[in-house]
């Protein structure tokens, strides 16, 4: 079976929305063996909602839309479905008394144009909505589009994703015959092209029915393995044997097979171990603590952060010595690594990472160029006090997030190797 998504909406189109919708979709339609071909963003008008409709459904077994069935006059999804179809629409008694409840408990009065939100399309099976006003449908949609689906979901992402959840996923599932598995490898220290060469030959002899993707992002880059077939067992089989290999293969830059972050990897690593962390940043502001505490638990293992921006800040609450900063400038290892010292003996901690650089798009010189940041990592009882120092290249924030992504794989290098 093979599914498209539309996601109607002006503000999508004009980039006042980021489309969160498809993602997730994709993703849970990708569990119970259904591959998307096509994802597009459609505007609030009837006709070309129709004739996108009536493309994707003599297209795709399965036609997602989320989106324009609110109250306002600005949701026509019903009313191009209508169109295309040639059906009137029915008060479905289990969504008005849903919608019903809600008013009352708001103190408000049903009024025609809410009342709108529990028609739906005649033949539909209806889906609940546990989490807002306006019924889904999924709808059977005749001779003439094959008895291709139309499923028809609010675009507000919690109302969506609980039906998903609770009706579209399972009433599919039921209908599927196809396995798929998609399982990400998470890269840090490498780039694309690197990457590709030495996975080159694993790359050229995939099994039958399996792909491999690269995902390049702001702080690196990520493999996604896929693997489609009919037997689950071998579905699974086929993706893990291409898994392994790279992981393998690429074991230096590789950390985790899993859908989780690089920060909640050295989290994970920093509980099982029983040690913790403090971090004094300048050029990354605090972005490498609020990173670490992205993570619930991480009170368990994250101590404190220090963010001095300037040198007297760096003097004055991580005894950095001024002739340090006067003599290598705050831009330099040696600078690094006596914020790490001093972070470590502030804090307590077991580890004690620092960053200084210059993210940009100023303060940049021949020698000491925007992108150039100095890293330090600093543990308890070890005289030896690891520094770097790396050029990034990007923006203002793509520096930042480099540098905070540079500086977790530092930890993470380190917490790897006492493992």
């Amino acid at each position: 079976m093979r599914a498209e998504i539309v996601s109607v909406g002006d503000e999508l189109l004009k980039g006042q929305r980021i489309n969160t919708n498809a993602v997730f979709i994709s993703t849970a339609l990708a569990g119970i063996g259904i591959s998307v071909g096509r994802v597009v963003a459609c505007s609030d008008l009837e006709d070309e909602m129709v004739s996108l409709f009536s493309e994707a459904l003599h297209r795709a077994d399965i036609v997602l839309v989320t989106g324009g069935l609110g109250p306002t006059r600005d949701d026509r999804t019903k009313k191009a479905v209508q169109q295309l179809l040639g059906r009137g629409t029915e008060l479905n008694p289990a969504a008005y008394q849903n919608l019903a409840d809600r008013i009352n408990k708001h103190g408000l009065v049903m009024s025609s144009s809410l009342r709108e939100q529990a028609m739906v399309i005649e033949g539909s099976r209806v889906i609940p909505n546990t989490r807002g006003s306006a019924a889904g449908m999924i709808i059977s949609c005749g001779e003439q589009f094959h008895h291709h689906s139309l499923v028809l979901m609010p675009g507000v992402p919690c109302e969506m994703q609980a039906m998903m959840e609770r009706t579209v996923v399972p009433h599919f599932a039921a209908l599927s015959d196809t396995a798929i598995c998609h399982t990400p490898i998470k890269t840090v220290g490498i780039g694309e092209s690197s990457l590709a060469e030495i996975i080159v030959d694993i790359e050229d002899h995939l099994p039958a029915g399996t792909t491999l993707a690269y995902l390049p992002h702001a702080a690196g880059v990520s493999l996604m393995i896929s693997t489609i077939g009919q037997l689950h067992d071998g579905v699974d089989r086929d993706n893990r044997s291409v898994v392994e290999a790279i992981a393998k293969r690429a074991e230096a830059f590789v950390y985790a097979t899993s859908e989780v972050t690089l920060e909640e990897t050295v989290g994970a690593m920093l509980s099982a171990q029983g040690r913790s962390v403090a971090v004094a940043e300048s050029c990354t502001g605090g972005l490498l603590a609020s990173r670490l505490t992205d993570v619930p638990g991480a009170s368990s293992y994250f101590l404190q952060g220090f963010v001095v921006y300037s040198n007297r800040a760096k003097q004055r609450n991580l005894g950095v010595p001024a002739e340090t900063i006067e003599t290598f400038g705050a831009v330099s290892e040696e600078v690094a690594r006596a914020m790490a010292i001093g972070c470590l003996e502030k804090s307590g901690a077991d580890f004690a990472l620092s960053t200084t650089g210059i993210a940009g798009p100023s303060g940049g010189s021949p020698e000491k160029p925007v992108g150039m940041v100095c890293l330090g990592l600093a543990k308890r009882k070890s005289t030896n006090v690891i520094s770097r120092t790396l050029y990034m290249h990007g923006d203002r924030k793509q520096n930042k997030l480099h540098f905070s992504e540079a500086a977790l794989r530092e930890l993470w290098q380190c917490l790897r190797e006492e493992s």
